[in-house]
């Protein structure tokens, strides 16, 4: 089957596959398909990266754009433009004639215009016996045409990612803002914890965002953050809770004892016998478990359990608790030890532990004689877990992969 029009390039410019190919498709064009030039020219503007043209080539198509006759490009309206070099010069506000033929170029390889260029190479029109334009030798600008609904939805996707990297900045900014200001005023209220290598770490994990991140970059680095600030959010919780309830004791203790002055061991001895003395277990003071830090972040601080997850992998709380039972025993851990510590720092938080004591295994002598006595200082209100995570975020987190 013979090709509808075929137009090879005049003079030494060689013919390719690309061009045939265009030529091939704008020979394709609906009759009765029409679209708006500069609507279509501004979505070119849009995905010019996806389409893979330059900002000059651009503002030579605009400038051939100009001279065609309509607003709208249409078979009815013909589909060749033919400006000199010297007429598309002055709408290009001068541009020089080497890089006017080289943005030609660019443009006929991308596959945005097509030439019909005449025996001798010069671009002009015949008039037909009506006295309308006839044949005619230039720029054909039918792919705009055949290409307009590609084109759209490519400045679409383009629109839609700027606004998912603004969208990413916006939540970025006020995340880093966050973080700023819990840190300023924990030391400013002089609050126990380790602020001054939390700001060091802040400041490496801003560090490390280019001058213009990509979406991914950001992404990675907004989860960093996210979780950093979920974890001083609730090391400032836990220190607020635990003044309130340090406050409360202490008023608590005042009011019984003004309430009853002669208490009856003071009045009369008591021979309370051991079998009548109560556990050390029931005796033990009710405290609230905290709260459990993102799973994210402690995926991040602690990157060796996941290996021991149900399919080598972790995907949930219930998944780090299994593993947490599966590393408990390897490193020793009796099974006491490990429930003692459920029940005084919620299960959430004792397998996040046994999850930091196997990332720090080289460093521990005793897991389980470790455990017991994070578990007694999580009793008395004296341990946090916020700042061994924050520790081992340091060793395992972004800055640390980068640089190793």
């Amino acid at each position: 089957m013979e090709p509808q029009y075929v137009s090879t390039p005049f003079g030494r410019r060689s013919m390719t596959l690309g061009m045939l190919a265009s030529q091939e498709n704008a020979s394709k064009v609906d009759p009765d398909a029409s679209v708006d030039k500069w609507k279509i020219f501004r979505a070119l503007c849009e995905a010019k990266e996806l389409v893979g043209v330059s900002d000059r080539a651009l503002a030579v198509l605009n400038a051939l754009l100009t001279f065609y006759p309509k607003n709208e490009i249409a078979e009815a309206n013909g589909f060749v433009v033919f400006p000199s070099n010297e007429q598309l010069s002055l709408r290009t506000h001068g541009m020089a004639g080497t890089t006017l033929r080289r943005n030609l170029a660019m443009l006929v390889e991308a596959g945005l215009i097509i030439r019909r260029d005449s025996p001798n190479g010069k671009r002009f029109a015949r008039r037909n016996g009506e006295g309308g334009l006839g044949e005619a030798f230039g720029f054909s600008v039918a792919p705009l045409l055949v290409r307009a609904r590609e084109i759209e939805a490519q400045a679409a996707e383009v629109m839609a990612a700027k606004l998912e990297w603004k969208r990413l900045r916006e939540r970025l900014t006020l995340c880093r803002r966050d973080i700023t200001k819990l840190i300023e005023i924990a030391l400013e209220e002089q609050i126990a914890g380790e602020w001054i290598e939390m700001q060091q770490h802040f400041n490496l994990l801003s560090a490390s965002l280019p001058r213009r991140p990509s979406a991914v970059e950001m992404e990675g680095l907004l989860a960093d953050l996210e979780a950093f600030r979920e974890m001083i959010v609730k090391t400032l919780e836990l220190k607020t809770k635990t003044e309130e309830t340090d406050a409360n004791d202490s008023q608590n203790g005042r009011h019984i004892h003004n309430s009853n002055p002669h208490p009856i061991s003071e009045l009369e001895p008591s021979f309370e016998s051991k079998q009548d003395a109560k556990p050390e277990d029931e005796t033990r003071p009710w405290r609230e478990p905290p709260k459990s830090f993102p799973l994210a972040m402690v995926l991040q601080a602690c990157p060796e359990i996941v290996a021991y997850g149900p399919g080598g992998g972790v995907g949930s709380w219930r998944d780090l608790m299994a593993a947490a039972v599966i590393v408990r025993s390897m490193l020793g851990v009796s099974p006491s030890a490990y429930q003692l510590a459920c029940e005084v720092m919620g299960p959430e938080n004792a397998a996040t532990v046994i999850a930091c004591i196997l990332e720090r295994g080289g460093h521990i002598n005793s897991a389980g004689g470790y455990l017991r006595d994070l578990t007694r200082r999580a009793e008395r209100g004296e341990f946090s877990l916020g700042p061994m995570l924050m520790a081992l975020m340091r060793a395992n987190g972004p800055v640390a992969r980068k640089t190793g």
